[in-house]
């Protein structure tokens, strides 16, 4: 095949294998399409595909296309982070800020300090902490790993459990965003350079005296420019964090987190985000499958995956119990909470690549935290939804009685579920 056949070939199993497998199979219960296409980049990669088929697997994920796919999955994560970090309300975690702080402390330090014991226990074996990384470097990016929460993702699965605009759903929205700018700053410290630290100040006091500058353009343009303005703005701003030694995807988050939700239309950020997830993130999650690897043996990586979810999981349960203990929460919301904030996939998959790109992970161990997210992403609503309809049913034991012949809305979703 030439380079372009080749390409498109790449790019009709991005776009229809995973597709096909989530509709035929109707996995949308316990397994989304961001994690069917996860799964399919497993299998397409050089650990399955790769290993019984090596001529096909060459001929159509050969070098030139992998760099072209990996091109084209850096500007589409991008994209999505810079939305992230604008839609990320910062003022959301402060409301209720005892609740908040103790939830989301508790639900990030736990499951990170369980992880960061069983990074700790890796040292000792050969294969898993990368050649550029330092030791405490490959303990906390293991252990903030475990600890990630995907609010995207969240978001989805609380849309589905008719559950996002409960005031329960606000609070996990709270405690997650909360950790969502705790994981971009713990990632910049595992990024900083004491060799480039001058670089890195200056770019951060650069970008602090930009934002206020593009502050004031956002305020004064039309919505229409701002789009433009701001796209610029995500490449410098990616540009300039990359150069100076910490990761684009800082840079990108970091541009998007200094704009305000506000100043776009929100429909019209609806729909660029559902494009980018549409068009151009199977390409990064398909990319990312393709970056597995098994050489360490495969019943090693599997095994330190379970180590890891184990981890990951007992962390955040313990941790929001924890936090239900000392904020005195009614019975059983701790437990669907936990579950709740367990969701990983798409953060997790984004900063454990930036950690193999830094060469703090080997490709053995971002397989193994890879398998873990899906695991813990999968886990999550055959979980939460029958704790979440016995929560919902316990609160409201009677009902009128021309209300009693109709079931709920919940009662419908579980049903249709």
């Amino acid at each position: 095949m030439t380079s372009t056949e080749a390409f498109l070939a790449a790019m009709l199993a991005i776009t229809g294998v995973p597709y096909l497998v989530w509709r035929l199979a109707r996995t949308d219960h316990y397994a989304p399409l961001v994690v069917v296409q996860i799964v399919v980049g497993i299998l397409l990669g050089p650990g399955v595909f790769g290993a019984y088929f090596p001529a096909a697997y060459h001929a159509v994920f050969g070098p030139s296309v992998m760099s072209s796919l990996s091109g084209l999955a850096q500007w589409g994560v991008m994209l999505f982070v810079w939305t992230a970090g604008i839609e990320l309300h910062t003022s959301h975690p402060w409301r209720e800020w005892r609740d908040t702080t103790v939830t989301a402390a508790f639900a990030l330090g736990t499951p990170l300090l369980l992880g960061a014991v069983v990074a700790a226990c890796l040292l000792g074996f050969a294969g898993w902490k990368g050649a550029s990384a330092a030791s405490w470097q490959f303990v906390v990016g293991i252990g903030m790993a475990c600890a990630v929460t995907a609010l995207p993702i969240l978001v989805l699965f609380m849309e589905r459990l008719a559950m996002l605009r409960h005031p329960l759903g606000q609070r996990v929205l709270r405690y997650a965003s909360f950790d969502d700018i705790a994981i971009w700053g713990v990632l910049a410290v595992i990024l900083a350079d004491w060799d480039r630290i001058g670089l890195q100040l200056g770019f951060l006091a650069l970008f602090a005296a930009c934002s206020v500058a593009i502050r004031r353009l956002m305020r004064r343009i039309p919505e229409p420019d701002r789009w433009h303005v701001g796209l610029i703005w995500l490449a410098a701003s990616g540009l300039l964090a990359d150069w100076s030694g910490l990761h684009f995807m800082v840079g990108a988050f970091l541009s998007g987190a200094v704009l305000d939700a506000s100043w776009f239309d929100q429909a019209r950020m609806d729909r660029f985000r559902q494009t980018i997830l549409i068009a151009v993130m199977p390409v990064f999650f398909l990319s990312t499958g393709l970056r597995t690897s098994w050489t360490v043996a495969g019943g090693g990586v599997v095994a330190v995956a379970a180590a890891l979810l184990v981890a990951s999981v007992l962390g955040k349960l313990g941790g929001v119990g924890l936090a239900a203990r000392l904020l005195k929460w009614p019975k059983g919301e701790a437990t669907v909470i936990g579950w709740l904030l367990q969701t990983k996939a798409l953060v997790m998959l984004i900063f454990v690549s930036i950690l193999l790109d830094r060469g703090i992970i080997t490709p053995q161990a971002f397989t193994a935290l890879l398998l873990m997210a899906v695991g813990s992403t999968m886990l999550t609503i055959p979980m939460v939804s029958p704790r979440w309809l016995r929560l919902e049913l316990s609160r409201h034991p009677r009902r009128e009685p021309d209300a009693a012949q109709r079931p709920s809305t919940l009662e419908l979703a579980h049903k249709e579920r």
